[in-house]
């Protein structure tokens, strides 16, 4: 077995220590989301977390760890003898990103059901990880079906596997750990909220800090077992901290004076709902338990916002993360309480964690600030207008010039809610949202025979198939024989995601601040209806006399939301180079992804100038996707009282279809769902 890399050995990453800890103590708080970027020891703290986790009594021979002071009643292992118990180490279940819907929460012998009438039940990840910790590592990249299941479970504490009426229940009630890449794309709000606490990590900048990581780093791939004996000792001292917190715990007092603060906090950030208020508190208690005290103080209210807040208080995907410090001090200060009975912790330069550079790293405790987090007025806190200077005074409040042909980038307008644009025909990519494709989830549309394990059955299909066979096959008693080969798979349609790949047009022609203007917050909207439906999305855009790839297909639409605030109009307009380019794109990604169909929007009022006969060669390279079957619409940006109907055009050359920047409006009158005209070679 591996010897995992010590977790007091890990250098830095205080808030991240810490917030860990706390789920230690007190899992109640309901596990922690690790946000940051690659190569950040965010997998290494988590999977070392587990040597720290005191054992467990569980119930000799049984799958589900039943607890033996007060074991499941519904265990499908039981009913269990009492006395007959064991005492193991606390698992920690590592959940993939690709695993499948009966590996997450067991399978059952559906054969056997129909034959025997036995509930022959093989446990999945979920059984596996209660009383322990589940770890999903890049899980914003998990599959909408998982995600639905992890929902259930982590509300209700429980798993329900159903099949045809056969039913089986059993406890599922685990500390949820996370770990993402914010570039590779955000959570689903539901689970978002489902993460007690969030860190926000970052390689450190101090040239020493770095050399040690490295140190160790090295040392322990050296030799694990010796480098993991230099710790045993800090490992054994933090291991009985936590006992001792987890044992003091009950008796710590959350006052009055604690709970307004709380309260008033969650109101000042403008939360939703009340798990906020309820994470801060148990937050709070934990940090007053593991600093080895019964009262809660004010700095632990602060920094259990710290740790609660941010990922709640998001209202869309491009928000900024973290906390306005200065707003929480203020809000604390004015609903701090003068009764020491009521609120003691008045006392704000008492640490909350003594010794933040002992045994137990838990440095991050005294409101240390997120490494997302920024001053007031700095980058982070402004969100994605820090990105967007503002455009210096020029004439009629136009932008001034920052180049030769070019002119500064605006803003967008406020976001809208757009009508829906989908792929024609029924596809097999990645569950998703916009288009119909043939899933393991959705409605039933057919049967089949299975290829491979059986998931889906189709119970009407598999007994018309063993039924002519029951007097060959000596059947003498109200049971159906059945056989392997009488199974029949259920053919499911649903949603899939799709390749969005926008190609804007940033040229001088597009260049009026107002237009420009309505142009972004447009594809704004787009970009957020791509992140609800789970699309990828990249970003092509030509201007002066070529075009480029301002961001390669991915899961992050706050990436492409953040190129675009950036960009700058100007020049002329090379459509037909940002149509090549856009195909190139397109080349690639069906070589990496070929099941995911691609769905091509672009923006422009249809211009094309510069090069010999200009018009030509953006008609043939609009050719060339509708050649290859892929769905277009083009989003006409021309206004005024004379329209040429240049986009129109565009669109009939690509095989697709032209839409106004009203008619994208889900509000508009002009129609309801537009699927993009076109056919596709991948659709059925």
């Amino acid at each position: 077995m591996t010897t995992p890399f010590p977790f007091t050995a890990v250098v830095g990453q205080d808030d991240l220590r810490l917030a860990l800890l706390l789920n230690a103590v007190s899992p109640a708080v309901g596990g922690v989301l690790v946000r940051g970027e690659k190569g950040t020891a965010k997998s290494t703290a988590v999977r070392a977390l587990t040597a720290l986790m005191p054992t467990l009594d569980v119930v000799s021979g049984c799958r589900f760890s039943c607890d033996p002071g007060s074991p499941d009643p519904g265990c499908p292992d039981g009913p269990h003898e009492a006395g007959a118990f064991e005492t193991r180490a606390a698992r920690m279940v590592e959940l993939p990103v690709g695993a499948s819907e009966d590996r997450l929460v067991g399978a059952l012998d559906i054969e056997r059901a129909l034959s025997e009438g036995v509930k022959a039940f093989e446990p999945g990840l979920l059984a596996d990880a209660h009383r322990g910790i589940l770890y999903v590592d890049e899980v914003n990249l998990l599959h909408d079906h998982l995600v639905d299941l992890l929902l259930d479970a982590a509300a209700m504490g429980a798993s329900y596997v159903e099949r045809e009426g056969v039913s089986v229940r059993h406890a599922a009630r685990f500390l949820l750990v996370g770990t993402m890449n914010p570039e590779e794309g955000e959570l689903r709000p539901q689970l978002l909220d489902r993460f007690g606490l969030t860190v926000e990590v970052a390689a450190s900048r101090e040239p020493e800090q770095r050399v040690e990581v490295v140190r160790r780093r090295l040392a322990y791939d050296d030799d694990p077992a010796a480098f993991a004996a230099r710790w045993a000792d800090e490992e054994a001292g933090v291991r009985a901290r936590i006992v001792a917190a987890r044992e003091l715990l009950p008796a710590v007092r959350l006052g009055d004076g604690a709970l307004r603060q709380i309260a008033a906090t969650c109101a000042a950030f403008e939360v939703d709902g009340m798990r906020a208020d309820i994470v801060m508190a148990r937050t709070a208690t934990a940090l007053a338990a593991w600093a080895g005290r019964t009262d809660v103080l004010a700095e632990d209210v602060r920094q259990a916002a710290l740790l609660a807040l941010p990922h709640r208080r998001r209202r869309n995907p491009f928000d900024a993360p973290g906390l306005d410090e200065d707003k929480l001090d203020r809000t604390l200060e004015e609903f701090s309480s003068d009764d020491p009975d009521t609120d003691p912790g008045q006392e704000t330069d008492q640490d909350p964690d003594p010794g933040p550079d002992g045994p137990g790293g838990g440095g991050g405790g005294g409101g240390q600030p997120q490494p997302g987090d920024a001053p007031q007025g700095g980058e982070a806190a402004q969100g994605r207008d820090a990105e967007v200077p503002p455009p210096p005074p020029g004439e009629g409040g136009q932008p001034q010039p920052s180049g030769a042909g070019e002119q500064s980038a605006v803003g967008a307008c406020e976001p809208f809610r757009t009508k829906v644009l989908s792929v024609p025909g029924i596809g097999e990519g990645a569950a998703g949202r916009r288009s119909r494709a043939r899933t393991e989830h959705g409605r039933t549309t057919g049967a089949r025979r299975p290829q491979g394990a059986l998931t889906k059955l189709h119970l009407a299909a598999t007994v018309q198939a063993a039924a002519p066979h029951q007097r060959a096959r000596g059947r003498s008693g109200p049971g159906l024989v059945v056989r392997r080969d009488d199974l029949r798979q259920a053919t499911r349609e649903g949603r899939e995601g799709n390749l969005v790949l926008f190609v804007v047009d940033a040229s001088g022609s597009m260049a009026a601040r107002q237009r420009m203007s309505a142009v972004k917050g447009a594809v704004l909207s787009l970009l957020l209806d791509a992140y609800q439906r789970r699309d990828k999305v990249g970003l092509v855009t030509f201007r002066g006399r070529d075009a480029e790839v301002a961001l390669p297909p991915t899961s992050s639409v706050d990436a492409a939301a953040s190129r675009l605030e950036t960009l700058p109009t100007g020049g002329r307009t090379p459509l037909a180079a940002g149509l090549l380019r856009a195909h190139d794109v397109l080349r690639v990604e069906r070589l990496r992804d070929p099941a995911r169909r691609p769905l091509l929007v672009v923006v422009t009022d249809g211009r094309a100038t510069g090069g010999p006969d200009p018009v030509a060669l953006a008609e043939r390279a609009a050719r060339l996707f509708a050649a290859d079957g892929v769905a277009s619409v083009v989003v006409d940006c021309e206004q005024g009282p004379v329209r040429l109907g240049l986009a129109g055009q565009l669109a009939g050359e690509l095989g697709g279809t032209a839409v106004t920047l009203d008619e994208l409006r889900a509000d508009s009158i002009a129609g309801l769902v537009r699927d993009v005209q076109g056919t596709s070679r991948r659709a059925a």
